[in-house]
């Protein structure tokens, strides 16, 4: 499917109305995934919900112009295979954010160019986020750059595991779901990844730091 005409499947989901609700109460993902197999515009309700999600995920990722057509092949995908959606599953982020790293998958190649990108032109507030969540004890003022470089030096699964924890506000259980192992495998990859990454912001922040010249020598 070429990228025209995923904008367009996308559009036609989007454009079959408002969030629908039965009997006065909103229906739960799963229960719009089972309305879905015999009423397909209610998918539109899953669009709703969680698109944006997907997007902003997918942009921090591999920039907004690879997003936009990740994102619809995502939902397009997705809709395709809702049939198979495990409806006591909770909401369906988790779900649709393995569909979208799976597709990330084809796009490794990029992924350190837009990590560099990243150091570039990502903002402070994601920065900031990122060192709270992913990081707690380390020091939030280290520069993007930094954080960029720790970030490339990550094992490929413990780096997808923890900007899942930290980007798409997942919880360890949904993180668990997306990449399809168990959540003690989670915690034990965010646990190497942080240990990992502050190592690797002390070290760049040591090599960075300026020596004052002591009073002794300024008095010499």
């Amino acid at each position: 499917m070429n990228n025209t005409n995923r904008r367009d499947s996308v559009n036609r989901l989007a454009a079959f109305g408002k969030e629908l609700v039965m009997g006065g109460r909103e229906l739960d993902d799963g229960a719009v995934f089972a309305g879905s197999l015999a009423q397909p515009q209610l998918f539109t309700v899953i669009f709703d919900r969680h698109y944006r999600s997907v997007y902003a995920y997918l942009s921090r990722r591999v920039g907004r112009a690879v997003a936009d057509d990740l994102a619809a092949e995502t939902f397009v995908r997705a809709f395709e295979r809702r049939s198979a959606y495990d409806r006591s599953a909770g909401r369906a982020l988790p779900w649709l954010l393995g569909i979208a790293t799976n597709l990330l998958a084809h796009h490794r190649r990029s992924e350190a160019r837009r990590l560099r990108a990243l150091a570039a032109l990502g903002t402070p507030e994601a920065e900031e986020r990122f060192a709270d969540r992913a990081e707690g004890r380390v020091d939030a003022a280290a520069t993007r750059a930094s954080l960029v470089r720790g970030l490339q030096e990550l094992d490929d699964y413990d780096r997808e595991a923890l900007l899942l924890y930290a980007w798409a506000d997942l919880r360890y259980e949904e993180v668990a779901a997306v990449l399809g192992i168990p959540v003690g495998t989670v915690r034990s990859r965010l646990n190497r990844a942080r240990r990992k990454l502050r190592a690797s912001l002390e070290a760049i922040t040591a090599e960075n730091v300026v020596r004052l010249p002591t009073r002794d020598a300024d008095s010499a």
